[in-house]
């Protein structure tokens, strides 16, 4: 047989062999991919599972899985994989007949964000890689990061005691362990509360003056405004990024004192565009997760202004509440809406955001 034959022959063998890839190749092929973890806070890592079968008797010499990753999810590197301008990430893989690859890729979460992975392309082909077959596959991958926590003695919270100042007597609680001078006896006062000391010094029976406490409900208020003047776009996301990772840390550690806690902004989340951010305070583990959510998926956009956000609360007369607002500026307009808030019986204390050249 002369070699022009065996070409033909080769030929012919290779295109019936893509043919056959064409028609099956893809056919009896399923993929999965998820996180080990649902949700992680920024700067730690995660691990994401790919999950390959090929459930038929034609092997598969190559399988290309391609997919559009957010370049804030940086993966390690490892072999049989390939990431495109920090974007677009590539998994190769061989598949004999009725096998399955299970893959883990270790993931450095750089930026707090939700991340949802909605669909991948499959690719494959025959051994010379001179035919191929693709088809797109949706899937149900998500991740959650959280806001990166900072210590508490990091947020500029003013040096004096805020608590004291913001606090409104509301639930008024007769607080055993407080005491704010002394008194004459009443009838009907109990005689645990007689101070022995200075009734010997007046000759006549005193008693403690107890202290009133509150239970104090919080309110975390963030402001998306860089300044009065601005017009539509953020122009310093990194300062508002800060103002969020203060408002989880701080709303994280209220909650975990037993402080019923809620957080506000005049932004939007990726699910409620225009519409902003109000979570009425709460206690609890449940609680934390709402609010760390919200803030996962908060877009550094503004829905409303803030002036139109405090306007809100001024309309519907809220009180009784201790506000923290974070913002980067205070403006004569601004205060005037806080004095508003304040004679409606809110306590109110400020964070200043600052940029990196303001701070130093």
């Amino acid at each position: 047989m002369s070699a022009t034959w065996y070409v033909v022959i080769a030929v012919v063998m290779v295109l019936i062999e893509g043919r056959i890839y064409r028609k099956w190749g893809l056919s009896k092929v399923f993929y999965d991919r998820f996180f080990k973890q649902s949700a992680v806070f920024e700067g730690q890592e995660v691990q994401m599972v790919e999950k390959i079968y090929n459930r038929k008797l034609l092997p598969l010499p190559w399988l290309r899985i391609e997919s559009k990753m957010d370049e804030s999810l940086k993966f390690n590197s490892q072999a049989n994989l390939s990431i495109k301008y920090g974007q677009f990430h590539k998994s190769l893989f061989t598949l004999m007949p009725y096998t399955g690859i299970t893959r883990t890729h270790k993931i450095q979460c750089i930026k707090r964000g939700y991340y949802a992975l909605n669909s991948v392309a499959l690719t494959c082909g025959e051994l010379f890689g001179m035919d191929e077959v693709s088809k797109e596959m949706s899937i149900d991958a998500s991740l959650m990061v959280y806001p990166k926590l900072v210590p508490i003695k990091e947020i500029p919270i003013p040096s004096h005691n805020w608590q004291g100042d913001i606090s409104v007597r509301r639930w008024i609680i007769d607080d055993p362990f407080l005491t704010s001078g002394i008194r004459e006896y009443t009838y009907g006062d109990s005689f645990n509360q007689i101070n022995w000391k200075a009734t010997a010094k007046t000759g006549q029976l005193q008693v403690n003056k107890r202290d009133y406490t509150a239970q104090p409900r919080i309110i975390i208020y963030l402001n998306m405004d860089i300044s009065e003047e601005m017009w539509d776009a953020v122009t310093d996301t990194d300062l508002i990024e800060r103002g969020i990772s203060y408002a989880a840390s701080l709303a994280s550690y209220y909650i975990s004192q037993g402080i019923e806690t809620g957080f506000g902004c005049n932004g939007y989340t990726i699910e409620c565009k225009n519409e902003p951010v109000r979570i009425c305070p709460k206690n609890g583990n449940d609680q934390v997760m709402v609010i760390l959510e919200a803030m996962a998926k908060l877009i550094i956009d503004r829905s409303i202004t803030f002036y139109t956000f405090l306007q809100q609360d001024i309309d519907r007369g809220m009180s009784g509440y201790d506000i923290i607002m974070i913002t980067p500026y205070i403006s004569p307009r601004l205060q005037g809406q806080i004095d508003k808030l304040k004679a409606y019986g809110n306590g109110l204390a400020i964070v200043h955001l600052q940029n990196q050249e303001q701070g130093a």
